[in-house]
């Protein structure tokens, strides 16, 4: 087990206002700093308590004192410290490049009531993606129906703006049709796309209430709209859900990575065995699976048939048809290399038939 360690900090010279600007509104900063370095920092006043293991600890003390620096006034005014500085410090800090131990635990388990009670992991994978979905900029969710993926992206989602972590919830997905066009569906084009974000809503009622949910969705606090729609933005200070994201391009897989700002948390959900995308399309969460293995900041979750909390046969069904694609993969790498075989034989039988001439 890690070792942990307390480090005290005094700030001074002690300044009310310059406090208040280093931990932001509702100890905003303060709380980033504890989410991003898995972290606990308590403060009164001045002085700062911060628990954690050695290296991350100490970085944190560090980057406080250096925010504190940051916030002495210039003509009389006292700098605010903004998210992007809170992420900057931490990047130039190193602290996170140095970490042995990627999988830091989650330290505060969500525990949210709703009309069927407290949300909690019901398996090891779901226990490591909550930990993920706190302990990194962005992570993807990926695996078939019933894991619970978009479930407790959406949890905690909740609690992050319970805890006051984010201001805002965005909830998107590709507005694309199993064998339907939108056009042939009644009504103006938000009308049209609610079908398609009916799973997210259905989460949010469970969890907020449908009175709550209303109503901050008319403040905007909760936005709830088709991908097409976060073209040409920057999402601060959010958590970012993209559901059934196997049925993304290429390219709007790649515009909603590139949407992120500061302080923002982004979960990506899909499961890659049910690609709606027109024939020869490649599909964006396959793609991205590829290419960000690598980014240190991206956390991916692999879930299986086992992670199915569903009705039990859900999970029968899964394996069902991962044995049926196995054996459907096997017989076409057979069939491809004995029509392989079939080509090489007969260009062999042409090639022994043409002899060269005989010289006289």
């Amino acid at each position: 087990m890690s070792k942990i360690i307390t480090v005290e900090l005094n700030l001074e010279p002690i300044d009310n206002q310059r406090l208040s600007s280093l931990c932001g509104p509702f100890d905003d900063n303060i709380k980033q700093l504890e989410r991003r370095l898995g972290v606990e920092i308590n403060h009164r006043s001045s002085h700062f308590s911060i628990v954690g293991q050695p290296h991350t600890a100490d970085a944190a003390a560090e980057i406080i004192k250096n925010l504190y620096v940051d916030t002495a006034p210039v003509r009389n005014t006292t700098p605010d410290i903004e998210p992007d500085q809170i992420h900057l410090a931490i990047k130039e800090s190193g602290v996170l490049e140095q970490s042995t131990d990627s999988s830091i635990p989650y330290g505060k388990e969500i525990h949210i009531k709703t009309k069927k009670g407290v949300i909690k992991p019901r398996t090891p994978n779901q226990a490591q993606y909550i930990a993920n979905m706190v302990t990194h900029d962005i992570t993807f969710g990926v695996g078939p129906a019933g894991t619970g993926k978009t479930y407790l992206a959406v949890a905690a989602a909740v609690d992050a703006l319970e805890r006051q972590e984010i201001r805002r919830i965005l909830l998107t997905r590709p507005a694309v049709e199993a064998g339907e066009k939108l056009g042939f569906l009644p009504g103006d084009l938000s009308q049209k796309v609610d079908p398609y974000l009916r799973p997210l809503y259905d989460a949010l009622f469970e969890m907020l209430g449908f009175e709550r949910v209303e109503k901050l969705i008319e403040r905007n606090v909760i936005e709830v709209a088709p991908l097409a729609y976060m073209r040409g933005r920057t999402l601060n200070d959010a958590f970012i859900i993209l559901d059934e994201s196997q049925n993304t391009t290429v390219e709007q897989m790649k515009m909603f990575l590139t949407r992120i700002g500061f302080n923002s948390r982004a979960v990506i959900t899909g499961d890659v065995t049910q690609i709606d995308l027109p024939r020869g399309a490649r599909s964006g969460l396959r793609h991205a699976i590829e290419v960000l293995s690598e980014v240190d900041e991206i956390s991916f979750n692999f879930f299986q048939a086992d992670d199915v909390v569903r009705h039990p046969v859900v999970a029968r069904i899964v394996q069902a048809y991962e044995v049926w694609e196995t054996a459907d993969q096997k017989q076409r790498k057979l069939t491809e290399q004995r029509r392989r075989n079939e080509q090489a034989a007969l260009v062999a039988a042409a090639t022994s038939t043409v002899e060269p001439e005989k010289s006289n």
